[in-house]
């Protein structure tokens, strides 16, 4: 195997957050390096360290993580596999939402927990600044002036390069744009879940990088004898590969990030960036789900 199939992530293309930091389309998502729940260890720690060295092997570098995955677990699980950091490498990270137990997600966005926050993350990542720093969601209880205010402030002390959003309208992205630089939102988004395309449609006419979550999910499509199965078969794919190759096609501002806690895993994932739907396929794809 070469060197370039070796990395056969960055076949994906590239995409610059805010105009000046390049990414491979296709990156790795974190959350399920915790354990049951989204919460504690996980079962096998060495494996997730593996999982991770594999992602960046294969080219990946852009790996998304939470403070709230673990808590922290995540976050330090990156430290321990991965620092000193590579050259090029984007850690993306998130806070907004605290824990109280498996499963168990509450937001948060007072403006002076949101700095607590971010600077336990800037210790556990071990970085003097975060490259996209995302508020995880929304808390309506607080402005929201209050809560992007403050990590605009984070963002002018240079603890901040670039501010995403997580699970938001157009509206909220609008609204928390006349605050600060959006560069970034996550949202749920797969090829059976479209809810979210007005915003998909937006970041594209705006140059905001889409990061969605639950790549993965194909619903009924992937039944045997269904269209995806069917595609799959004529690319020697499997039809989470197929999934990740319709989001990739779908719009050149679409950032995948799908989350294994195992090595086979991350490698078949991955190379779902060599995967050519033609414009047929795309469309049979788009319109059976």
């Amino acid at each position: 195997m070469t060197a370039e199939q070796e990395r056969v992530a960055t076949a994906s293309g590239t995409f610059s957050l805010g105009g000046d930091l390049p990414v491979v389309r296709l990156g790795y998502g974190s959350m399920q390096l915790t354990g049951p729940g989204v919460w504690g260890d996980p079962e096998d720690p060495d494996e997730a360290v593996r999982v991770l060295r594999r992602a960046v092997d294969l080219g990946v570098n852009f790996i998304d993580t939470a403070d709230s995955y673990g808590p922290f677990v995540a976050e330090l699980l990156i430290r321990k596999a991965l620092h000193p950091y590579p050259d090029g490498l984007v850690i993306a990270t998130k806070a907004g939402l605290t824990r109280a137990g498996p499963h168990d997600w509450r937001p948060v966005g007072r403006p002076e927990y949101l700095r607590q926050q971010a600077e336990l993350s800037l210790r556990h990542l071990g970085v003097d600044r975060i490259d996209l720093f995302q508020l995880h969601r929304i808390d309506r209880a607080v402005p929201l002036a209050d809560q992007v205010g403050e990590l605009k402030l984070l963002q002018d002390e240079g603890k901040i390069r670039h501010l995403g959003l997580s699970e938001v309208g157009v509206d909220q992205l609008q609204a928390a744009s006349k605050f600060a630089d959006i560069v970034s939102v996550q949202n749920l988004y797969n090829l059976a879940n479209r809810r979210a395309e007005p915003l998909l449609e937006h970041c594209e006419q705006h140059g905001i990088g889409f990061i969605p979550w639950f790549p993965l999910a194909t619903g009924e499509l992937a039944k045997p004898g269904g269209p995806l199965a069917a595609i799959a078969a004529r690319h020697d794919a499997t039809p989470s590969q197929l999934a990740l190759a319709w989001l990739l096609k779908r719009s050149p501002v679409m950032l995948p990030i799908p989350g294994t806690a195992s090595v086979a895993h991350v490698e078949e994932n991955t190379a779902a960036a060599a995967v050519e739907l033609s414009d047929a396929e795309f469309a049979e794809l788009s319109e059976a789900a």
